[in-house]
């Protein structure tokens, strides 16, 4: 890791709270609010995720409900591309590509606007943070089933101790997945 690559996550990881026991207890739940607030912080993160969406030749950039909205769009505007929410079924209108995928406690459902994504398109995910890799893994599928291609997926955070990665991998299919962050 390069010394600016380095100083840009100590910065990151400073302003991440550590809040013990929420949302239940023995859980230490990763506040990125702090970060979100401070604009020096928020303006490295923006960039260090746009220049991922760049060196892998992304054409758009997909954000996951509702954390990733808040990191994506910002780095679509920086990247001078388009974003493409991906939200909890039945929060969009229209004709919608839906996806299933298994939660820890069950099955939940997500949803893009099949008409945002084009053959030929090279779609970037992000997100906050990866824990089980459920959600990410499941809009992987709704990009390639609109017909684009999975350019990789980005996160700030990476829970090193769940088994998102490793979920996600056979998905990706050789797409890069990168985490700014492993705790």
């Amino acid at each position: 890791m390069t010394a600016g690559a380095q100083a840009v996550t100590d910065l990151l990881l400073s302003r991440i709270r550590d809040v013990p026991d929420y949302p239940k207890p023995g859980v230490l739940f990763k506040d990125i609010t702090p970060l979100l607030a401070d604009p020096e912080a928020f303006t490295a993160l923006t960039d260090a995720l746009a220049g991922l969406c760049s060196a892998h030749g992304a054409t758009k950039i997909v954000g996951l409900e509702a954390r990733g909205f808040i990191l994506a769009a910002p780095v679509a505007v920086r990247a001078g591309l388009g974003f493409i929410p991906v939200r909890k079924a039945g929060k969009l209108p229209g004709a919608t590509l839906r996806q299933a995928y298994e939660l820890e406690y069950g099955t939940a459902e997500i949803e893009v606007h099949a008409e945002d994504l084009d053959a030929g398109d090279r779609v970037m995910v992000i997100d906050d943070v990866l824990a089980t890799g459920g959600t990410a893994e499941a809009s992987i599928e709704l990009i390639r089933r609109a017909g684009a291609e999975v350019a990789g997926v980005a996160v700030l955070m990476e829970l090193g101790f769940l088994p998102g990665r490793a979920r996600l991998e056979p998905a990706l299919n050789g797409a890069p997945l990168t985490a700014l962050i492993t705790v």
